[in-house]
């Protein structure tokens, strides 16, 4: 077989191999694979080249889509993040005002507790009070019975 390569490599023809003929029956030939026509091999190719495109066409649209909606999205959530950004820093500053407007009101709240401590004592004032009068009422009562 190497003698054919080296034959076939300096242009010279090999020489047909002998083949061992066979008297078995079973054995099938096979039949030489014909090639189409040149014309159709390029039709074919034309008809592949052109579904081929119409394919990557296809894929490439759907993911220029694809990126085209996720930077609509990426728009969207940037302005929503604005918009929160914005709402925060009103919030914010609201805060600091409450936070102001009580600070001033502490002093008037301190008095509060302060009139709220003292109502609370002289109530207690007032039931020792009452207390102590119905106990004169009563020996007042007894004394003027005698």
């Amino acid at each position: 077989m190497a003698a054919a390569a080296a034959a076939a490599a300096e242009g010279v023809p090999a020489a047909p191999r002998e083949e061992p003929v066979r008297d078995d029956a079973a054995v099938e030939t096979a039949e030489e694979a014909k090639e189409p026509a040149e014309a159709d091999i390029t039709e074919l190719c034309r008809d592949m080249f052109s579904k081929m495109a119409t394919y990557l066409t296809g894929e490439l649209t759907a993911t220029s889509e694809d990126y085209k909606l996720l930077e609509n999205m990426n728009k969207l959530t940037s302005l929503k993040y604005l918009e929160m950004k914005d709402i925060a820093i009103n919030i914010s500053r609201n805060l600091k005002d409450l936070n102001q407007k009580y600070a001033g009101l502490q002093p008037y709240l301190d008095q509060i507790n302060v009139i709220e401590e003292q109502v609370a004592a002289l109530e207690q004032a007032a039931y020792k009070l009452d207390a102590y009068s119905k106990k004169l009422e009563a020996k007042y009562k007894k004394l003027e019975k005698r």
